[in-house]
């Protein structure tokens, strides 16, 4: 009878655990088997489970055992760094071991006091409002509020239209701080950590919320990678999913006047669950821009390139309906990067001369915009906003 993919997982982690234990004392037979026992389980893992979602983390980690492996053989009988003091005291190891995982831990996140104002983010209205109504302005008059406030936002929208900015924004709007930290990373970095990530990236919000009296907005990032469907579960990803859900609970139930904010962010909410849903009680769909929200973003990226004067911003949004903010910014880029191709190779360029003007690009033209659409098709399908419409229909909530 085959092991349960949590078993081998499981398995992994804790021969993992004794490998690492081994490799700080000193102990380098000990520590290059046990990394080899956490190998045999993950590929074992990956020969029983070849569809399983989590099969890159895995891989990952195998890699490192094996590199650890490979450093501790070359250099048996010399000089070798360990992963924690040898000569260190019990405690002193432990420490060490905290300090290492707290780094690695930081290393997921963004913190900072973003300066991003409203009128940066173009277009979005609606969702302007929705994150207006419950974050800005229960932070600034939260006695209007005697039945509290939304403390879960779930962003959701095709890819590129703005969910960052909008949340960065907002922060900055309530000068809070905005701890971004992208879910994936968050499940693969170390094997078997996900769950303790979650604990603690809650615990660093609440400390700085209570410690520096600032509000913050705790930003995840393809949140749906840490909430996904709980069909054919494996591994510790129903603890993980369980302790998401503890520390939503304790955000939502933490007494009316906490400053802190869960914003999620994803590409396919229905990927999500009913019961992460629940504690997402705004649920704002960030759509395509429209056309006067297109007209601003051109006007934005081509304000600093030379173009004709007959080029209309009006035109180029017409032209590109269907495409996302980001998408315009590239049809841009490419634009400038066309001319500047052109340029290049042309009779008239040659190397630069000291003292000589340099040669400039011709002007953008509306041609230039036509061919570059003939070469670049929109990032969202028409199938995929058919999608996001009919899930709106169901369970949007602003």
């Amino acid at each position: 009878m085959s092991l349960a993919p949590q078993e081998l997982e499981n398995s992994a982690s804790r021969y993992a655990s004794e490998a690492i234990k081994c490799d700080s004392q000193g102990a380098r037979g000990m520590a290059i088997a046990n990394y080899q026992k956490a190998i045999d389980s993950l590929v074992k893992l990956l020969h029983l489970y070849p569809n399983n979602k989590l099969n890159k983390i895995y891989t990952e980690r195998m890699a490192s055992y094996q590199k650890r492996i490979k450093a501790l053989q070359m250099t048996r009988g010399t000089d070798l760094e360990p992963v924690v003091d040898p000569k260190a005291s019990p405690r002193e190891r432990q420490a060490s071991m905290e300090s290492k995982s707290q780094n690695d831990f930081e290393d997921l996140i963004m913190k900072e006091k973003p300066n991003l104002s409203w009128k940066e983010v173009i277009g979005l209205e609606d969702a302007k409002g929705a994150l207006r109504e419950s974050i800005v302005y229960p932070t600034q008059r939260p006695d209007l509020f005697p039945l509290g406030w939304p403390r879960g936002l779930l962003l959701y929208g095709p890819p590129g239209c703005g969910k960052t900015i909008l949340a960065a924004a907002t922060a900055s709007e309530i000068d809070g701080y905005f701890v971004n930290v992208d879910a994936a990373s968050m499940m693969s970095k170390w094997l078997g950590e996900a769950e303790k990530n979650v604990s603690k990236l809650f615990k660093m919000a609440h400390k700085l919320n209570e410690k520096e009296g600032k509000p913050v907005i705790l930003f995840i990032d393809e949140v749906d990678s840490l909430l996904g469907s709980r069909n054919s579960e494996v591994g510790g990803e129903v603890r993980t999913k369980n302790q998401f859900l503890s520390e939503m609970d304790g955000v939502n139930d933490k007494g009316k006047n906490i400053q802190l904010y869960v914003v999620g962010a994803t590409n396919k909410p229905w990927s999500l669950d009913w019961p992460f849903l629940r504690r997402f009680q705004k649920r704002i769909y960030v759509t395509l821009p429209i056309l006067e929200a297109r007209q601003n973003l051109f006007e934005l990226y081509t304000a600093p390139l030379k173009k004709d004067m007959r080029i209309k911003t009006l035109e180029l949004s017409k032209l590109f309906e269907g495409y996302s903010a980001s998408d315009i910014k590239d049809v841009c880029q490419s634009a400038q990067l066309k001319v500047v191709h052109e340029l290049f190779d042309s009779d008239r360029y040659k190397e630069p001369v000291e003292g000589q003007k340099l040669p400039q690009p011709k002007s953008l033209t509306m041609t230039d915009f036509r061919q570059i659409k003939s070469q670049r098709k929109p990032s969202v399908s028409k199938e995929m906003i058919r999608a996001y419409y009919k899930w709106s229909e169901e369970f949007k909530a602003l």
